[in-house]
């Protein structure tokens, strides 16, 4: 009766069967994986942002495929401020970043055709290809401690076939951190132009670099060597999940750009799908953007300052390299996988981690992926606990 895309697991897995036991026996946990800055005991600005939600236009419905353009101006303005002009007649608002991958993925690609991804990657891409009929196929982002990680190029080119459409990259990538370098850019470029690809950046992370490494590539928004999908939101710039607004911004050589987004706007205009307060919001949100991400900010330097001090007296653990974003890859003493041990830290300490192989770190590695915007004492006190089981 129903369709083959929906043929998913759906009994939860081991992790999260013994968490819903904890939950149902009201057994407090300490989190080390919650990336929800609504509740991380951040300070919003509650009274403005509920004004900037409640204003009188929100009564007044103008529908635009592409978005208000008060809202996409804002956008453009958003990407001034990271040191690049761009069209606001070249962004498409969307409900989220999830429905700006979905948009592209029904413009670029037939049932069957296959899009490239880096592996490890947030495993919401599986799910976002499946609904859209369109197959993934990984290639490999690789680690050594000297350059941390990087793109595999070779396996990226092995992995075009005449059925690929696009490369999606993550910059930061989640959960490495790891930021697209101009190198790399410019290569990809060249493989987009020579086999007739288009490029889908993921930049939702961008306005979260560590002060540690040097960000090369600022944004992809207004890349012009091949024709490039820039991907961003307020869940992340805001810390505002719940005010759901993505967007798409369109570059590349100018015929292609026209003819992506005439097509974007002839898939958009059939959803509607952005409320009208938040494209209202829009405005006052990104212009006040700061406040809050210098709280993430702060919030991610002061656990990872713990983490790093707490594992000087633990030299068997090994922090990734993390060039941004909130999450931090930490590899483990060989004990096993993953899995098992997160499995076990939550059966018997309580304490709550991600396996590596969530996001399809390579088993070799043995990690665990935290979240470094958890509080800082149930950050502070779940590491304690993790380090006194070595």
């Amino acid at each position: 009766m129903f369709s083959s895309r929906i043929d998913w697991r759906v009994e939860p897995n081991r992790l999260m069967a013994i968490l819903k036991q904890k939950k149902q026996n009201h057994i407090p946990i300490l989190d080390l994986t919650d990336t929800n800055p609504t509740t991380a005991g951040l300070v919003y600005d509650s009274d403005a942002i509920q004004q900037w939600v409640s204003q009188p236009d929100i009564l007044l419905y103008h529908p635009d495929a592409k978005g208000s353009m008060a809202a996409r101006e804002s956008i453009a303005e958003y990407y001034r401020d990271h040191g690049q002009p761009v069209n606001p007649d070249q962004v498409c608002l969307t409900a989220s970043t999830s429905e700006a991958y979905a948009f592209v993925l029904k413009l670029l690609c037939d049932p069957g055709d296959e899009i490239l991804f880096p592996q490890p990657s947030y495993p919401l891409f599986d799910f976002l290809a499946a609904w859209e009929s369109v197959s993934l196929k990984p290639y490999p982002l690789v680690y050594s401690s000297r350059s941390g990680w990087q793109i595999d190029m070779d396996r990226l080119l092995d992995a075009v076939s005449h059925r690929c459409r696009a490369i999606v990259v993550v910059s930061p990538n989640n959960p490495t951190g790891s930021f697209l370098k101009p190198a790399d850019l410019a290569h990809i470029g060249n493989l987009c132009r020579r086999f007739d690809l288009a490029l889908i950046v993921d930049e939702v992370f961008l306005d979260y670099p560590s002060k540690k490494h040097n960000v090369t590539v600022n944004t992809t928004a207004g890349h012009a060597e091949s024709l490039t999908f820039t991907l961003s939101g307020l869940s992340k710039i805001c810390g505002l999940p719940q005010l759901k607004l993505g967007w798409i911004h369109v570059s590349g050589p100018d015929p292609l750009v026209q003819a992506a987004i005439i097509r974007l706007e002839l898939i958009a205009d059939t959803y509607l799908s952005v409320s009208t307060p938040v494209q209202v919001a829009a405005p006052h949100l990104l212009m006040n953007r700061q406040k809050i991400q210098d709280q993430i900010q702060i919030r991610i330097e002061a656990n990872e300052k713990f983490l790093q001090n707490t594992l000087v007296n633990h030299q068997r653990f090994l922090p990734y390299r993390r060039e941004g974003g909130w999450y931090q890859v930490l590899s483990i003493p060989d004990r096993g996988s993953d899995e098992e041990l997160a499995c076990h830290l939550l059966a018997q300490d309580d304490l709550l981690v991600h396996p590596g192989y969530f996001y399809d770190l390579d088993e070799n590695f043995a990690c665990l992926v935290l979240s470094l915007i958890t509080p800082p004492h149930t950050f502070q006190t779940g590491i304690c606990r993790l380090m006194k089981k070595w």
